[in-house]
Order: structure tokens, then C-alpha cells, then sequence
């Protein structure tokens, strides 16, 4: 056996921690299991994709209209969706 030490924020720690307990599993398990199913699976796990929100044209935009709306810029009315309360 081997120590392997990570780095992460405390609250993302403490949630992974209460997860990993509610499903019978310390950190240390959760995270050779994560490990052991890369290696046998030649990949990670799950699929990463890269939050189009986050990219750096629509940081961009949004940066943009609110320097608008700061400035009192381009700012369209639109009309009132009634809703039913049903």
C-alpha cells in the first residue's frame, strides 16, 4: 500500500465525505474505486464536457450587457407572459 495526498476545497471534501458514508464508503474507497474502474475502462469514468457558459465568447457577451445595464444601454422592454395559476 501507498498514501496519496490530494488537495481539494474543505466543503467539497466534507460533501464527498457524507455522500461516500451514506453509500458505505470512506473517501480512501471511493477514490481507489474511481481508480481501479479508470484503469479496467482505459478512460475516466463519465464524461467531462466544457460548460458553454463558461467559455470565454459568452463571458465576453454577459461582461458586455452588463456594462450595458450599468450604463442604462440598450435595454429592451418585452411584454408581460400572464401565467395560469392552475
Amino acid at each position: 500500500m501507498t498514501n496519496v495526498t490530494i488537495r481539494m476545497d474543505e466543503g467539497v471534501k466534507r460533501q464527498a465525505e457524507a455522500l461516500f458514508e451514506e453509500m458505505g464508503l470512506t473517501m480512501s474507497s471511493a477514490i481507489t474505486l474511481f481508480v481501479k474502474t479508470a484503469i479496467r475502462e482505459n478512460r475516466i469514468p463519465f464524461e467531462i464536457r466544457v460548460d458553454p457558459f463558461y467559455s470565454p465568447q459568452n463571458q465576453a457577451r454577459l461582461r458586455a450587457a452588463a456594462a450595458d445595464m450599468d450604463a442604462q444601454r440598450n435595454i429592451k422592454e418585452h411584454e408581460l407572459i400572464e401565467a395560469d395559476d392552475d
